[in-house]
């Protein structure tokens, strides 16, 4: 399905989106460094823990309110709070003010409106593309974000210690954007089966038992609930690309040789290395996503999934391994492939279990993977000072190996179910 069939608020999304996306990874990278820095590093995990609480809620919510009250309208208010975050972060870090407690603070909240638009802009995809045409366009999306996670860090090494405040400002500017533009010129496709679901009458607690009672039937799906798990243990590793990994590269990596160019030689030192194999896994990302994405679609889904957590545990442990800068390249390479295998398949798996009415809640369920693991991720960082970084990757890795165990019973379950003849298909 090609861009210029798509519908309009697919492409308003897909532009805008892009541009926030940019100014956003131009900071977002360094933040563990800033925070672990302010809080040291044992006060930092457990801050960056709290705020992915939040996170979790929110998600829960945003899922459920997607499908309430519409995926525009979520969108919009997450949007324009984001924005209104951002602005108080930039007074935070101001040259007339400094505040590390305040910029946690609107971080927390950035996060926590973050959740409640990702599943609404999900489930707006599922609304408007042919079941056929969801994977590709997941992938075209999917490869958005990582373009600017090829721009965003480049970007950001050059201008987020002289002009953090400016960003910041940038950034929130762009979030308002963003909300105005998504009011203005998008259409609401919550479909009808959903609004009619939900009654505008009752107490105002009702939501609530709703809300709950939905979730009961969602968890009720154990192949569902399988993935869910399965995918908070995988998370464990990939989280880590801006948890421990800059933490791990500004420790270890210091004034490195990259390249001798005759009489020119250039060096990294800890940050510039974690600036460089992000826009590498940014870089491979957007050039390859869409390729990986068509290739493993040849292959049972079971081996991609259970392949895909292997190929994590080889590259957590290639990075706990070394600290020469040829060597991180190297794991990142492998990191991306084992990210680029499922990129397409998850969410074209979600969009096809979940029932029309739901979509919003089946997408913010499976997103509790990445809330919930970015919840107990950062529980890596003291770890680093509690056994050190050695036994600190090489549990990140035995929790991907368990990760590919549980999708493998996951597939097994849903074998069986099938050729039972019950359940619905994946």
């Amino acid at each position: 399905m090609r861009i210029r069939d798509w519908d309009r608020n697919l492409k308003i999304r897909l532009f805008g989106e892009a541009l926030m996306n940019i100014t956003f990874w131009m900071f977002f990278p360094f933040l563990t460094i800033y925070f672990a820095e302010s809080f040291g590093k044992g006060n930092a995990g457990f801050l960056l823990v709290l705020s992915q609480v939040f996170s979790v809620f929110a998600n829960l919510m945003g899922g459920y309110t997607a499908d309430r009250f519409g995926r525009k309208r979520m969108m919009v208010i997450s949007a324009f709070g984001q924005g209104i975050a951002f602005l108080i972060f930039a007074y935070a870090v101001s040259p007339w003010f400094t505040s590390p407690l305040l910029g946690f603070i609107c971080f927390t909240l950035v996060g926590m409106f973050g959740s409640i638009y990702w599943p609404a802009s999900q489930a707006m995809v599922a609304d408007v593309v042919p079941e056929k045409d969801r994977s590709s366009v997941f992938a075209i999306f999917y490869t958005q974000i990582n373009i600017a996670v090829v721009v965003g860090p480049i970007l950001g090494a050059i201008f987020y210690v002289k002009y953090r405040f400016e960003l910041m400002i940038a950034v929130a500017i762009i979030s308002i954007l963003l909300a105005l533009v998504l009011a203005k010129w998008t259409r609401e496709t919550v479909p009808a089966s959903a609004r009619q679901a939900r009654s505008e009458n009752g107490k105002w607690y009702d939501f609530l038992k709703d809300q709950i009672a939905d979730y009961k039937v969602i968890v009720q799906d154990k192949i569902f609930l399988m993935f869910i798990i399965a995918g908070i243990l995988a998370a464990q590793t990939f989280m880590q690309l801006d948890l421990l990994f800059p933490v791990y590269t500004k420790d270890t990596v210091h004034n490195q040789t990259v390249l001798e160019l005759g009489s020119k030689v250039f060096t990294v030192n800890g940050e510039q290395a974690f600036g460089l194999i992000l826009s590498e896994n940014g870089l491979l990302v957007a050039l390859f996503t869409v390729v990986v994405t068509r290739w493993v679609t040849r292959f049972r889904e079971r081996n991609v999934f259970v392949l895909s957590s292997l190929i994590y545990a080889v590259a957590i442990l290639m990075f706990g391994a070394t600290n020469w800068i040829w060597g991180l390249i190297a794991a990142m390479a492998v990191f991306t492939l084992a990210e680029l295998m499922t990129a397409g398949l998850q969410q074209t798996f979600i969009s096809n279990l979940a029932p029309e009415q739901m979509r919003g809640q089946y997408f913010a369920a499976a997103s509790l993977r990445y809330t919930i693991g970015r919840t107990i991720a950062p529980i890596s960082i003291p770890l680093t000072v509690w056994i050190g970084y050695g036994w600190t990757f090489t549990i990140l890795s035995i929790l991907a190996v368990l990760s590919a165990v549980l999708f493998w019973v996951m597939f097994r379950m849903y074998e069986n179910r099938k050729a039972a003849g019950v359940g619905v298909d994946l």
